[in-house]
């Protein structure tokens, strides 16, 4: 009788971390390396190290910093994800709604964390970004327009071709994305439009392709900007 082979254990997720604050490298390092499937394989202490850092390291995903000397969080998210779109941010931030965090969602992080979040709720957040999710929700990204979205210029040519898509969807489609882009969930949209949640995550999963769009996040800011919600 063959004995099968052991299936080998699946790569740890590759994180970097991006703070100009050492001490705070340190504290988040010890806190994810203390989980088996995370491995931190670089840190950076500006916006510049940082770009350098995400070609040679290639990690999964970056908590980045905002408020950096030199060149800022949200300019290495933007340069980052334009270079290497699979990688996932989260945008560290010291107050729950606020512009620069907006601005790092507008820059292509699929979320944003508190500093002084539980050590739970980082570990939650990474594993959630890895899954293809966004780490906030549709609704906290409406408050952060309703907050700041008018103090911020508007993307133009950078969601040209999703722009372009909007016409591609279907009726049902068309009033999917715009029920999203209000910040309802899943369990919401299914009541308002009579519909199974398996239903509903099909219909996300349908629109967020053909706009050519991460996730939900991306959905609520292209509304916006394309003036498809009150503002």
């Amino acid at each position: 009788m063959t004995v099968p082979e052991p299936t080998p254990p699946p790569e740890p997720i590759r994180i970097m971390l991006v703070d100009d604050q050492a001490l705070l490298r340190v504290g988040f390092r010890m806190v994810l390396e203390a989980e088996d499937d995370f491995s931190v394989v670089a840190e950076a202490a500006d916006g510049v190290e940082a770009i350098a850092l995400a070609t040679s390291a290639r990690p999964q995903v970056i908590l980045m910093d905002v408020r950096m000397p030199g060149l800022d969080g949200i300019e290495a998210t933007r340069q980052i994800m334009a270079a290497h779109p699979d990688t996932r941010i989260i945008i560290l931030t010291t107050f729950d709604f606020d512009e620069y965090a907006f601005g790092g969602l507008r820059a292509g992080a699929s979320g944003f964390l508190l500093k002084s979040s539980e050590p739970r709720e980082l570990i939650s957040a990474i594993r959630t970004v890895v899954s293809g999710e966004a780490s906030v929700s549709p609704r906290v990204t409406r408050r952060l327009l309703d907050l700041f979205g008018t103090q911020l210029p508007q993307a133009d040519a950078e969601n040209g071709c999703a722009a372009q898509a909007l016409a591609q969807l279907t009726e049902r489609e068309t009033e999917v994305f715009l029920a999203i882009a209000e910040g309802l969930s899943n369990p919401e949209l299914a009541e308002r439009f009579f519909l199974s949640e398996s239903t509903v995550k099909t219909h996300v999963g349908r629109i967020l392709h053909k706009l050519g769009l991460r996730d939900r996040v991306q959905a609520v800011i292209l509304a916006y900007e394309r003036g498809l919600v009150g503002q």
